[in-house]
């Protein structure tokens, strides 16, 4: 089992007229991911709205704030308990059987325009074998092909932006593999967590774009921008890409400072916790279908 101690700080400063706020911080409630204690605290005497997305578990919060600054602090104590399977073993799903909840992840999404990628899918991996070393070689082909560099996009930047760039961060090199992924028909989502693991010369710790690609029976973690360690995400928001999963969507005039953030593993093997560490085996937390 791996145990995380999260911490989330976020600042803001309010314009005259106010703002509403949506934010996607609070750690994914799931089969494979216990939240054993959380608080929230806001700077400001604002009414929170939290709701649940009873098929992602995603935890969204809602609220209206005042002028001036604002401060969202959350922590939470999360237990993961991964499934550990031999890469070799997972195939891909035919279209025909994929479960009907899955199939929304085959389709291309704002960020990930699959069928303009159909092409470039099929000649790079069109031929490979079909199973989990298809949707390696996808990943390895990102990373390859793809420079991860600071504040090298924005929000508009698409996977086609990036193929035609090939410079980004997390979220750029994610959309790029689910596009692709879907491009030849194996089901790609993303996933959002923070960095744990990540070398401390790209920066302070910040939030993590993930990749799960549906193999076999289950969701398969992937980093497609190799920054991170899979084994310690925190799951906080699963989507078709990052417009379903953003941290903090603002709606006024508001000014942001850098996250912080801090997550640390808990080694106590009295306790069977260990260190999350990279492993050749393909993990999955998917306590959702």
């Amino acid at each position: 089992m791996i145990r995380i101690e999260l911490q989330i700080e976020l600042n803001y400063q309010i314009d005259f007229q106010g703002a509403d706020f949506v934010f996607n911080i609070h750690v994914a409630q799931t089969a494979s991911q216990t939240v054993s204690g959380e608080t929230l605290t806001l700077s400001q005497a604002v009414e929170p709205h939290i709701h649940a997305d009873p098929l992602t578990g995603n935890r969204y919060m809602r609220l209206r704030a005042e002028p001036g600054p604002l401060t969202v602090s959350y922590q939470a104590t999360v237990d993961l308990v991964h499934h550990w399977a031999d890469p070799a073993q997972l195939a891909e799903v035919p279209v025909h059987r994929l479960p009907p909840e899955v199939m929304g992840y085959i389709y291309p999404s704002r960020y990930c325009q699959s069928d303009r990628l159909i092409r470039l899918a099929t000649r790079e991996f069109g031929s490979m074998w079909q199973g989990h070393s298809r949707v390696q070689a996808i990943r390895d082909w990102v990373l390859s092909h793809v420079a991860f560099t600071s504040n090298s996009s924005n929000s508009s930047t698409s996977a086609v932006d990036t193929v035609i760039e090939r410079v980004g961060i997390c979220r750029d090199f994610a959309h790029l593999m689910i596009a692709l992924c879907r491009a030849i028909n194996i089901p790609a989502r993303f996933v959002t967590g923070t960095d744990y693991g990540a070398d401390p010369i790209l920066g302070p710790p910040d939030f993590h774009a993930y990749v799960e690609v549906y193999l076999g029976d289950r969701w398969y973690i992937f980093d497609p921008s190799g920054t991170a360690i899979p084994m310690g995400l925190v799951r906080l928001g699963t989507g078709r890409d990052a417009a379903d999963v953003a941290f903090a969507t603002i709606f006024g005039g508001v000014l942001s400072q850098a996250p912080f953030i801090r997550a640390t593993a808990i080694d106590d093997p009295s306790r069977n916790m260990m260190l999350p560490q990279h492993c050749s085996e393909a993990l999955s937390t998917d306590g959702i279908r």
